[in-house]
């Protein structure tokens, strides 16, 4: 087989068979379907790339998408953490019905930011996803599965245990050679399209299933990161695990397929279509973004002497999309009760809603900014 084989563990009643994978590269048969794919991909995420130059401050629209990606990437895992969980938890707005698993999504924002900054500095590199996995776990479920370590046991994926497993993983003796492997082709000079080389090592790298907890989010990571560093987006603004939600079946048949039928190039078409789609919906995410800070400016420009102060609240909306009247105080150093006249006048524009129905500790959200990404 292209991708590995499986090779029978332990005996008797304890017997498994655990999956091998080979080193990388695979041969991948780039027929005409998939060269289309990555065709359109490529173009996609060239467009993608754009979006950095028409935004107004591309900074804040990859904040949210990270408070997105980490949303659906932990979603994936089992959270049951809300996008808006998120935003409140930020906001440090107490909130009962915020799912008590927001910190497993805060978590991940934090990891994803750590490795962005240590790209900086630091190749991606065996180093690099250990201290990742590590900021992903520190403090929340998974914290005693040895996070920032590669896994000295046996592990497997769906069932009760390794003889009713979805799929069991190599034996831990095997990890840091095969790892060791997906670092050097992270970094091999090859003719090999750099998407093509992105869908490989993560499929690879779920096949290895390095750690005991965290694989799949650190996994999903590596497509961001890698493009990023190889200067395919000069910012990091891919995000595809709300597609694999989205095909959550599909993504798990194909990475079967991948290792149980050496389908390379199935997954490979599977992952550019969630290129393709994910990257086309950022940019339309983009465009209406701006078409709403435009009617929105507009309206605050309409309120002559608060405009000043509201342009302030309006943009910092676009960071901190739920907030409280304390906090609009601190933005626009105002006290109470002009904050609370400028809040009101965002309410009557439709800019902000009041979303909690409390006399006091009201919440206000950009409503309208946060369905964007919703």
């Amino acid at each position: 087989m292209r991708t590995g084989n499986y090779i029978t563990q332990l005996q008797g009643q304890l017997q498994y068979k655990a999956f091998i994978p080979h080193a990388l590269p695979f041969s991948v048969n780039m027929d005409e379907d998939l060269q289309s794919l990555l065709s359109k991909a490529d173009l996609a995420l060239g467009r993608l790339d754009g979006v950095a130059d028409i935004l107004p401050n591309v900074d804040f629209f990859i904040l949210m998408y990270v408070r997105k990606e980490a949303t659906l990437s932990s979603q994936i895992e089992g959270t049951q953490a809300t996008f808006v969980d998120v935003l409140k938890a930020e906001a440090r707005i107490e909130d009962a019905e915020v799912h008590k698993d927001v910190d497993e999504v805060l978590n991940y924002i934090n990891a994803m930011n750590y490795g962005i900054e240590r790209l900086k500095e630091l190749p991606l590199s065996l180093r690099l996803i250990r201290e990742i996995h590590a900021k992903l776990l520190q403090g929340v479920r998974g914290e005693h599965k040895t996070p920032g370590e590669f896994r000295t046991s046996q592990n497997w994926v769906g069932g009760a245990s390794l003889q009713t497993a979805v799929f069991i993983p190599p034996p831990h003796i095997e990890i840091m050679k095969l790892m060791g492997n997906l670092e050097e082709y992270l970094h091999n000079i090859t003719p090999t399209p750099v998407l093509i080389k992105t869908g490989l090592v993560h499929a690879q790298f779920e096949t290895i299933h390095p750690f005991l907890d965290g694989n799949g989010r650190i996994g999903r990571l590596l497509v961001t990161f890698y493009l990023y560093q190889q200067g395919i987006l000069r910012r990091p603004l891919l995000y595809l695990s709300d597609f694999f939600r989205d095909h959550r079946q599909a993504y798990y048949d194909k990475l079967n397929a991948f290792r149980e039928k050496e389908d390379i190039e199935g997954w490979l078409k599977f992952f550019l279509e969630g290129v393709i789609t994910t990257s086309e919906k950022a940019v339309d995410t983009a465009r209406e973004i701006i078409s709403l800070r435009e009617i929105s400016v507009a309206s605050v420009a309409s309120l002559g002497r608060s405009a000043e102060k509201g342009m302030l609240l309006l943009n910092t909306l676009y960071r901190m999309p739920i907030l409280r009247v304390r906090d609009v105080e601190a933005i626009t150093s105002l006290s109470n009760p002009n904050a609370l006249v400028l809040v009101s006048k965002f309410v009557k524009l439709g800019i902000l809603k009041e979303t909690t129905g409390y006399k006091r500790n009201r919440v206000y959200s950009y409503s309208d900014y946060i369905k964007l990404f919703s």
